[in-house]
């Protein structure tokens, strides 16, 4: 199983993040190493193996975070003219937490 970061670091409130928006059930906040220049991250609060495996999670809670993802992306569309939502699965998901970033700008040099 993937390490937590979402879980163990954020929804635990060990590492500090800045909130965008929050719900009972899910959290946006800006990314803690943005890759873009915008970068939002949009989380459910419990834990959910997968975008294909809620394990116990309801499927409203996918709804829940889609909806989310559509106000936080409508907001930097808004403001920045654009925006791109992503999401991984399988090797491409680096944490064990289904998450979508939700993006504007070209990718920062690392």
């Amino acid at each position: 199983m993937l390490g937590d970061f979402y879980c163990e670091e954020v929804s635990s409130g060990r590492t500090f993040v800045r909130v965008v928006k929050e719900t009972e059930t899910v959290l946006a906040h800006h990314h803690t190493r943005p890759f873009w220049p915008v970068h939002i991250v949009v989380i459910p609060k419990c834990h959910v193996p997968s975008l294909v495996d809620l394990g116990d999670a309801d499927e409203s809670l996918l709804g829940e975070v889609v909806a989310v993802v559509r106000e936080v992306a409508a907001e930097v569309s808004a403001e920045h003219g654009a925006a791109r939502v992503l999401t991984n699965l399988g090797e491409y998901q680096d944490s064990g937490l289904p998450h979508f970033h939700v993006n504007f700008g070209e990718p920062r040099e690392v």
